[in-house]
């Protein structure tokens, strides 16, 4: 199956592109749903977590504890390599199981750390919904109580603009309104099912 990657930085409007292809009945896989679906308890993902970074990491009721792990991760960048090695394999092991179970013609994988990853070699093509700095912050400020400081903290730790665009086969451009993203998505939808059509 032709596998579309789909990124793009926090506030880039990935979730509602997401949602326009699965209006078209093209399967979408959510690699940040399959991640989290992988630390619930009983799993083995979790239990891999516990033993690397110690029980601190699960609340008293024995969930994994989302805020302590980030914060040591963004602290220590072995121990963050050490997280990615265990989880990252797993997420898209379970992504191509996912696609593989689809019908559609070709596949979408949203995966918002695609580049930051060095992830690109897991899919056919690199779709990346894009718009300013300026207005991803003020969407993000909008949706969130977060203040600028954690906004801008998140941002840096994602790839630039610049960066992401570098790697893209294709583009949405995401400033306007959702008529204008709807067009922009039919049209790729239509480009896809073509190129999908080619490979087949």
């Amino acid at each position: 199956m032709l596998t579309v990657g789909l990124t793009g930085g926090i506030g880039s409007g990935k979730s509602t592109v997401s949602k326009m292809f699965r209006q078209r009945d093209v399967t979408v896989v959510d690699a940040d749903q399959i991640a989290h679906q992988l630390v619930t308890p009983g799993q083995q993902t979790l239990q891999d977590i516990i033993h690397c970074f110690g029980d601190q990491m699960l609340t008293p009721s024995g969930l994994l504890d989302r805020a302590a792990l980030r914060d040591l991760v963004f602290q220590d960048p072995h121990q963050k390599q050490l997280l990615e090695s265990i989880l990252h394999p797993r997420v898209f092991e379970e992504i191509a199981s996912q696609l593989d179970a689809g019908k559609s013609a070709y596949g979408i994988a949203d995966i918002p750390l695609l580049i930051e990853t060095r992830s690109q070699d897991k899919v056919d093509r690199i779709l990346v919904i894009d718009c300013s700095e300026t207005i991803q912050r003020q969407r993000v400020r909008e949706r969130s109580q977060l203040d600028n400081a954690e906004i801008e903290r998140i941002m840096r730790s994602q790839c630039t603009r610049e960066e992401r665009l570098s790697w893209a086969t294709d583009v949405i451009l995401n400033e306007s309104d959702l008529s204008s993203l709807e067009r922009q998505v039919e049209q790729h939808h239509k480009l896809f099912l073509a190129l999908a059509s080619a490979v087949d």
